[in-house]
């Protein structure tokens, strides 16, 4: 589990293909993991990865065709948001993200508003009715609150902290992004369609 609250930006410098996936080498840039061991967990763009390789400066690991398939931002060179798996020690200064990317979305807009940037973004219908205004979503790993939902168009406002530490400064019109629902819209999913399930029965029976 990730709290989206991003560490640091690291780089992917280099992609290796393999028979099912590729290698991602990351430099880290500086940020210490020398608690990280063969086998952690850290979140990539906000696609939990599991960590092969720690040589103190970069860190490495496989990515299979699956997750290359459902994600963006994890097939070529370039800027990562990263973060280490949360300990029950940790704050949870965002909101409980899993690391299991639900869709890719496209920024409609990023644009400044004063201090702040807007960052307005299209998810996929599948995911649309998940996201609630005041609600929490994962873009690319970072912990966000949605200002507003209009179909399947949604806005975040982002500070200025957030724009300089993240790889959303990045972003703009045309850009795809990882996203992440909230963990309480699936359960909440989950026990509606159960109950439903449960109500059918129970009429077929009478």
């Amino acid at each position: 589990m990730f709290s989206g609250i991003i560490a640091t930006t690291g780089h992917i410098v280099a992609v290796d293909p393999l028979q099912d996936g590729v290698r991602l080498t990351v430099d880290v840039n500086g940020w210490d993991i020398s608690d990280v061991a063969i086998g952690d967990s850290i979140a990539n763009n906000g696609v939990c990865l599991t960590a092969i390789v720690n040589d103190g400066s970069q860190l490495v690991f496989d990515v299979s065709r699956e997750t290359l398939n459902c994600t963006v931002g994890l097939d070529a060179p370039g800027e990562v948001n990263l973060e280490k798996a949360l300990t029950l020690a940790d704050r949870l200064g965002g909101h409980l993200v899993s690391g299991h990317v639900d869709g890719v979305g496209e920024v409609v807009k990023f644009e400044p508003v004063g201090e702040s940037h807007e960052l307005v973004i299209r998810a996929p219908a599948t995911l649309a009715g998940y996201i609630a205004r005041k609600g929490s979503v994962t873009v690319n790993g970072v912990s966000l609150t949605v200002n507003w939902v209009r179909g399947t168009d949604f806005s975040i406002n982002l500070i200025p902290h957030t724009v300089t530490v993240t790889t959303l400064r990045l972003l703009k019109a045309g850009s795809e992004v990882n996203l992440e629902i909230d963990l309480i819209a699936r359960y909440v999913e989950r026990m509606l369609e159960w109950n439903k399930t449960q109500e059918d029965a129970k009429e077929h029976t009478l």
